[in-house]
């Protein structure tokens, strides 16, 4: 398997609290996350949603889908929230989210490794491209989330 870790940040004039609760809300991503084809969740988790587990289909600039499953492991509203990946994808990724004043700071770490067949071919030449692929669809959510809120995107990356 090939494995990955990227760190992605929004800046957006907005309340963490909305900030989190859009992210939190997974399966109303496809209303505003260009991307994100489908979320469905297979399991309720706790009152915060801890246990809980969804089945996410992506696609992206290249012409490809990816589909995998990710169980909610922890949550501390408004600040984090963590969840473990299996399927296509299979690791780790963590929302956190700080506010200062009017701005709020959402990053988002993923460290997973890919089990399709034919993306661990390809990884060793094609590593830079599905890099480029996740910054995009990461900053079709970051532009998707600033016109949900109604707010100012300040930067994203």
């Amino acid at each position: 398997m090939a494995g990955y870790r990227f760190l992605t940040a929004w800046l957006l004039e907005a309340p963490r609290e909305d900030v989190f609760q859009a992210i939190w809300d997974s399966e109303s991503w496809p209303s505003w996350w260009r991307g994100v084809e489908s979320v469905r969740t297979l399991e309720q988790g706790d009152c915060e949603g801890v246990g809980s587990l969804g089945r996410y289909v992506w696609r992206s600039r290249l012409p490809y889908r990816l589909g995998f499953d990710t169980r909610i492991v922890a949550v501390d509203r408004p600040r984090y929230m963590e969840g473990h990946a299996t399927g296509e994808l299979e690791g780790t990724g963590r929302w956190r989210l700080f506010e200062e004043g009017p701005i709020t700071a959402a990053t988002y770490q993923w460290e997973v490794q890919t089990t399709a067949a034919w993306m661990n071919r390809l990884a060793p030449l094609a590593r830079p491209i599905f890099a480029w692929n996740h910054d995009v669809v990461m900053a079709w959510g970051a532009q998707g989330l600033a016109r949900l809120l109604g707010a100012r995107l300040l930067a994203s990356g």
